[in-house]
């Protein structure tokens, strides 16, 4: 049984009904109509609700932003990169992460992937955080819609994803082109390193191409989330956004003009 907690969270929990929520607690006093739409879809699943101290709140969370209310649920289940690839309807939109350690990093790049219409999130087993109660804190409850992929290597879950026709593109501060180049209608997976990092040398090779963001100030590098925000906005841009016949130009100009990236 795990524990999550944050008005949000809780929230997303009783609506997706991707996993069972046992038991939710709220804190003596909290003020009602903050936790109503909580108690309300409680009522309408069956989960019980009951009223605790705020120290014990805390001592569940260890002294986290609970908001006043936790919930006991089943765990999260990570998700199979195969049954994700073949439920996309679409282009498909990845994002994979190479050993990002930081949960609320990871819980801000899952909630923005979820709003920008991304299939998943692919991490690493090791060096890197997992789907932990501060990630799922972090991610407003955008864990429990959004899959998230945990795999043993990285590189080899890119090969793994050009042969499904994938295109790699990996986001670092010396990229080959500006992020705004690259063709996002086309099917992508967005490459992210580490805080201290970056992408790691085998997983930037198989990247197709790697873009950067510009940096005008005096700060040398962006916090990986906000790298991740502005690149996946930018898929955003093209696919929802850009009149259908300048996005048809646009991938018409990198098919003729960039035979480099084409040559696998």
């Amino acid at each position: 049984m795990s524990v999550i907690y944050g008005v949000s969270p809780v929230l997303e929990a009783l609506r997706s009904g991707r996993r069972r929520v046992r038991e939710i607690l709220v804190a003596q006093g909290s003020q009602p109509h903050r936790l109503r739409a909580i108690r309300t879809l409680a009522q309408q699943r069956g989960v019980p609700v009951g009223e605790t101290s705020r120290a014990r709140l805390d001592a569940l969370t260890r002294y986290a932003n609970h908001q006043g209310v936790v919930a006991y649920v089943m765990p999260v289940d990570y998700a199979d990169l195969s049954e994700v690839l073949a439920c996309v309807s679409g282009t498909p939109l990845l994002v994979v992460l190479d050993q990002v350690e930081d949960p609320h990093n990871l819980g801000a790049i899952i909630r923005t992937a979820e709003c920008a219409g991304a299939h998943a999130v692919v991490i690493p087993e090791h060096h890197a955080v997992g789907l932990t109660e501060t990630v799922v804190k972090a991610s407003a409850g955008a864990t429990e819609y959004l899959p998230v992929v945990r795999v043993v290597n990285v590189a080899t879950t890119l090969d793994r994803l050009r042969h499904a026709n994938v295109w790699i593109v990996g986001v670092e501060r010396d990229g080959d082109r500006p992020y705004v180049s690259w063709d996002f209608t086309l099917p992508t997976a967005i490459v992210l390193g580490s805080e201290g990092k970056g992408v790691r040398r085998l997983v930037r090779e198989r990247c197709d191409s790697v873009v950067s963001l510009p940096l005008l100030g005096h700060i040398t590098s962006l916090n990986v989330s906000v790298a991740a925000g502005v690149v996946l906005y930018e898929a955003v841009r093209q696919r929802h956004l850009m009149p259908p016949d300048k996005t048809t130009v646009r991938v018409n100009r990198r098919a003729a003009g960039d035979a480099s990236d084409a040559a696998r």
